[in-house]
């Protein structure tokens, strides 16, 4: 086993919106970081083209030889990559509205007894005791976990808080 499958969700996702240089069973990969998926350690790269378009190349987990952080960007190109792929509902939402719409779920979980913390640079990721990540617009749709008991556990809960709150 090489030694990327060996690290954690946790582990792959420090190099997320970061620019890196992935050496893989076949060849050399450059961009930048938008997702890892927690179970096959899969890797999304994004790259940035000059006419302002983008290129999204997926390399599987366990061709992944190497990962070595070229870049660690900044606040553009996080928020870029970001938006790259959000939901049509987000884009409803002003800015101040999942401000008001994470606080409030953040508040939620907290009253419901469960670890919650922001992430990120942004903080707009919400985080259930590290292993469960909420996405904006902070609905049940937005859940990622590898633990399906712990996803479908907060997913009803957030159902039960947009049902409390309409």
């Amino acid at each position: 086993m090489n030694e990327w499958m060996k690290k954690g969700p946790l582990e792959w996702q420090e190099y997320t919106y970061k620019e890196v240089r992935v050496t893989a069973s076949d060849k050399e990969y450059k961009g930048w970081v938008l997702t890892t998926d927690p179970v096959s350690a899969n890797v999304v790269l994004v790259n940035i083209l000059e006419d302002g378009s983008m290129s999204v190349t997926g390399i599987m987990g366990h061709a992944v030889q190497t990962v070595d952080i070229v870049n660690e960007g900044d606040h553009t190109v996080r928020e870029k990559l970001m938006n790259l792929f959000m939901c049509g509902d987000c884009k409803a939402y002003s800015p101040e509205d999942l401000e008001k719409r994470k606080n409030s779920l953040k508040k939620w979980l907290e009253k419901n007894h469960i670890p919650i913390t922001e992430q990120g640079d942004s903080q707009k990721t919400l985080c259930v005791a590290g292993v469960l990540t909420i996405d904006p617009p902070y609905g049940p749709e937005n859940c990622n976990s590898s633990n399906e008991i712990i996803l479908s556990r907060v997913q009803d809960l957030i159902q039960g808080h947009l049902a409390a709150s309409q």
